[in-house]
């Protein structure tokens, strides 16, 4: 009987990580994708990646109430209930605190509250757990331009166009901080 639950388990660790191999790989190819110079075709690759990143990575039970949890959270930031929506994410993120989404998502709650030293601390975190992740780089941004630290924006808007060229917030905001940090007006 032990040797049965033994080989349940260990398939089922398998299985979760050769899912997680393969969204890895997917995003591997995706990011690839979105180098592209058409818009378009960037904004549905754009779309698939948002798909994975707010879709837990294991396909277990607790995956499955993690993404559920994740997108309730949403919802109370689209009802402007950032406390209850803080709330969700530091508990997801207190069941599992690999998952760069749900540190991603608390940051921008943490943003919108005002608390902009709390969000960049979220976004470290989602930079060490995903460094690609374009909307976490123009996040940190966000925050840095309302501490007045243009020069930080700067940088992380270009390392955000390295990644993603059409992405619109870093074409419209570099020219715009170039300006600020050169002391002209916007």
């Amino acid at each position: 009987m032990n040797k049965v639950i033994f080989i349940v388990i260990v398939s089922f660790l398998l299985f979760n990580n050769i899912n997680a191999e393969e969204k890895n790989k997917e995003l591997d190819s995706l990011f690839t994708q979105l180098k592209t110079n058409d818009y378009i075709f960037a904004l549905k690759t754009e779309k698939k990646i948002w798909k994975i990143w707010s879709t837990h990575p294991s396909d277990d039970r607790k995956g499955i109430r993690l993404t559920n949890m994740l997108a309730q959270g949403d919802l109370l930031i689209r009802k402007k209930e950032f406390d209850k929506a803080i709330n969700i994410f530091s508990l997801i993120i207190s069941i599992d605190s690999n998952w760069a989404e749900a540190w991603n998502k608390r940051a921008t709650v943490l943003y919108l509250s005002g608390r902009y030293e709390d969000s960049i601390k979220d976004i470290k975190k989602v930079l060490q757990l995903e460094p690609r992740h374009f909307g976490a780089l123009s996040g940190f941004s966000l925050n840095q331009i309302e501490l007045k630290n243009y020069k930080a924006a700067l940088k992380s808007y270009q390392e955000a166009q390295k990644i993603y060229p059409t992405m619109e917030a870093p074409k419209k905001m570099i020219p715009m901080l170039k300006e600020l940090i050169n002391g002209q007006k916007i």
